[in-house]
């Protein structure tokens, strides 16, 4: 429950819509990403979202950044590498990372088993999205 307060906290002065009840990912609306990656959005609003995200051995999203969201990454289960402005980090269950509007990064799962983990974003990060690949010259440095 405290973790649902600090992402309501999240959303700032926005806002916030009546209780519809607990969610699960058997009712979240699914959808699949880079072929073989599964998303459900537990919470779909302009000011708040949050996501359960499944990423394949191997996954990577674009590297890229927000001009508005403010992301916090929480792994659920298994290890995700989560590279920020050439930082690299390895999470793994129960840790996660907050990630200011502006800062290029990419979650991957450099494992050989499947990482759950949530994506919450306020606001809302889909439409906000900028590519942002990282230079040939300048090499992630793992921390």
């Amino acid at each position: 429950m405290t973790f649902a307060l600090v992402l309501l906290g999240l959303a700032g002065a926005a806002a916030v819509s009546p209780i519809s009840g607990p969610i699960s990912k058997a009712e979240a609306d699914h959808y699949i990403w880079g072929g073989i990656n599964d998303g459900w959005h537990l919470v779909q609003r302009p000011d708040l979202s949050i996501i359960e995200e499944r990423l394949a051995p191997g996954a990577a999203e674009v590297r890229h950044y927000h001009r508005a969201a403010r992301q916090f990454f929480y792994v659920l289960d298994g290890a995700l590498t989560m590279e920020m402005d050439g930082r690299v980090y390895r999470l793994t269950k129960g840790q996660g990372v907050e990630i200011a509007p502006g800062v290029p990064h990419q979650a991957r799962n450099e494992e050989d088993a499947p990482v759950a983990i949530l994506v919450v974003s306020a606001p809302k990060s889909h439409g906000d999205r900028v590519d942002a690949p990282l230079a040939a010259s300048s090499d992630a440095v793992p921390d």
